[in-house]
Order: C-alpha cells, then structure tokens, then sequence
C-alpha cells in the first residue's frame, strides 16, 4: 500500500468509552466501570465518521476503549462506519460482554476484524494483568466464537518484565486458534503502566530473535506494535539470510509473503502520527493512544486539518527531525522508533528511541540513552518522574 502518510493516515482509533469491566495493571486508558460524562454521542460519532471517511484514502477505523461492547449503540455505529465504506474493526475486552450472539450481531453489520488481548498463555499470568478473575476464559470463548462466526481474529499480547519468558507458550497456544495476525505490543510507560513494568534495553532485541524464530515455525503473521525497530531487526536477519532486502527497496511499502519468510509483515514507516491518528473518548485528538500530546479536538477543529497541518503531526513525519541516534540511524525512514517510549521516557518525542540498543555507523553507543538505561540510569522524562 502506497499511502502517503501527509495526506491520510493507515490506521485511526477511536476510543468510544473509557467503561470497562476489567482492572488492567498496564491500561493505557486508565479505564473505569462507567462511561466518561462527556464522551462523544452518537450523533458526534457518527460525524467522526463521516470526517474520518472523507480523508484521500480511507484509513481503517477501529473502535476501541475502555471496551467498546459497553456501548449501546455500537452495532449502530459500526454499521455506520460500513456504510461509508470504511474497513472497521474492534477491540472489546475479556469479559463477560463478549458472548457468541453479540460477535453474530457484529459480524451482521459489517464488522471486519476483532482483536482480543491475550497476555499469558494461560489463567493466572492473563488474569493477574487483567485484575478480573475468569478474564482468560472469557478472551478464549471470544476468540473461538469468532472464527465460528466468520470474524477474522487477531490476538494482541503486551511484552512486559511479568510474561517476558511466556512468548513462545503464548505463540503454541494461538497456533491452534485459526488467528491470523499476534500484534505484540511493547509497553510503554503511560496510562497505568509504570516504568517497572518495562523489559530492558537488551531483553527488547532477545524477544525480537525470539519472536523472528517463532514467525517461521506458525502460520500466522507477527507483527510488533510500539517497538518498530523490530522492522530493522527483521531486515538485518534477511539480509544475512541472503534475502536482498534494503531500507530503499521497502521504503513505504507494505511487505509481507517474502519468498522463504512467508509470516513477516510489517508496514514501513507506521508509528505515532505518521500513519496513526487517535482520538479519545471525548474527542481530544492525539498521535496515537500512547503519545499524550493534545493537538486539537472534534468538536472544535478539522480532524483532517489536524492530521496534515498540525506541527506535532507534521514533526512526526519528518524522519529528519529525529535526535541522537535515530537521526543518524539508515533505518529511521522505516523504523523511526516509538515516539511515545520517547516521550515518556525523555519528555521529548523527537528523542531517540531509548529502548534500542542498535548503533548507527560513527555514533558512541555508550552515549545513548539504552547503554544508560541497561546501567539504571534513566532521563528526566514523564514516566521517570511518575515512577520516583
């Protein structure tokens, strides 16, 4: 897909409520069991919509919270979304919600793709992240009724210090569960999830060579959310596997079904603001959902003025604004590092990534903030300063 990032972006979320009935230790919504007093009506959403529709190149939409299944006019609104010929998908949390007849009722008005959260491969690694007992349970019917249903499934596990050493168990489990995407998420430092929670600098590159293994032993694809640099791991191991792979051949390209490497996806370039747009429950518009950097919101200002003319936005997608390290590095084009991890750990969004240890041709490593952050040494960032 040769989409123009300055023009529309890949993905938005929308997150219809900040209702929930789980407890999370790493939420990034900080959700709670009711609705948000102003959250946006129907009639708003519906607008958001119509707005998000409107865009160069439809962007997929998906709808996620809090849970979205606490909504009661979610069937509506994802039938809305349908209508206006937008690829829609969800998220709905693990728990009781989540019954055969609402994923007909879904799969009914159009909905696309549901994705679960999975975060242990069994009850008592997932439930403790989730804070509600029977959570695993209800996240494994919802899986298995979906594809019953005609959904295709795609499971999102986040990487923390809590289920590091439980990914191939994970990835065993999902391979008898007809999945055809596991999103790995790599914490970051926001919402609930504290800088404790955090794998190191090194363990970041291990789980990358693990999970590399794991995509040419299952059938599914594996792709990583807020740790783009796996892209340029992913690229070093194909070179030296002798695939002619280069950050010019893939620049801004979607790749996946490579001769040999048939479970490799990635879509170059994606992170917070350049691809991805978020807005939040009450409208507020930001780069992503891990990126708390206000830059307008819908009921005031153009969603897609927003998107294509706003300084944060615009920064976001200029690969040579980017500081230390990313901005000397050759795959900052592709990877360009989790702009949130930056932000929450420096308090600068254009910082390099500090949970890289890669090191581009005649920078010091030992001047980056992964060598710092391996020796327990960390920035003066909004996580840090939670944290102490």
């Amino acid at each position: 897909m040769n989409l123009d990032f300055n023009k529309s972006p890949l993905i938005v979320f929308w997150e219809t409520t900040q209702a929930c009935d789980l407890a999370c230790r790493h939420c990034r919504a900080v959700a709670m069991p009711d609705p948000h007093p102003r959250e946006l009506t129907t009639e708003e959403g519906k607008r958001l919509i119509d707005r998000i529709a409107e865009f160069e190149v439809a962007p997929i939409l998906i709808y996620t919270g809090g849970d979205p299944l606490k909504r009661k006019d979610i069937y509506e609104l994802v039938a809305y979304g349908v209508e206006k010929r937008l690829r829609v998908a969800m998220s709905p949390s693990g728990t009781p919600l989540v019954t055969k007849e609402r994923l007909q009722r879904l799969r009914d008005v159009g909905l696309m793709r549901v994705s679960f959260s999975l975060d242990g491969s069994n009850r008592y690694i997932h439930d403790s992240f989730r804070g509600v007992k029977g959570s695993f349970e209800y996240t494994m019917n919802g899986i298995r009724w979906s594809r019953e249903v005609g959904l295709t499934v795609q499971v999102n596990t986040t990487v923390t210090k809590w289920n590091y050493g439980d990914l191939e168990n994970i990835a065993e489990l999902l391979s008898k569960m007809e999945i055809v995407m596991w999103d790995v998420f790599f914490l970051v430092p926001t919402g609930r999830a504290t800088l404790w929670d955090m794998i190191s600098p090194s363990q970041f590159e291990e789980a990358f060579e693990r999970l590399y293994e794991l995509s040419m032993k299952y059938n599914f694809t594996i792709k990583t959310t807020a740790a783009t640099h796996y892209r340029r791991f992913q690229i070093q191991q194909m070179e030296r596997r002798g695939i002619n792979i280069t950050p010019e051949s893939v620049k801004g390209a979607y790749m996946t079904a490579r001769k040999g490497h048939p479970h490799h996806g990635f879509t170059t370039g994606v992170t917070d603001g350049r691809g991805i747009m978020f807005i939040s429950k009450t409208g507020d518009i930001f780069p992503s959902g891990f990126l708390p950097i206000k830059t307008g919101n819908v009921r005031e200002d153009d969603l897609i003025d927003v998107y294509q003319n706003h300084p944060v936005f615009r920064s976001l997608r200029d690969p040579d604004q980017l500081k230390g390290k990313c901005g000397k590095c050759s795959f900052k084009e592709i990877c360009g590092g989790s702009r949130a991890r930056a932000y929450g750990i420096t308090g600068d969004y254009l910082a390099e990534e500090p949970y890289c240890i890669h090191t581009p041709e005649g920078f010091d490593f030992r001047e980056s903030h992964a060598y710092k952050i391996e020796r327990g040494i960390f920035p003066d960032g909004p996580a840090v300063k939670r944290a102490i």
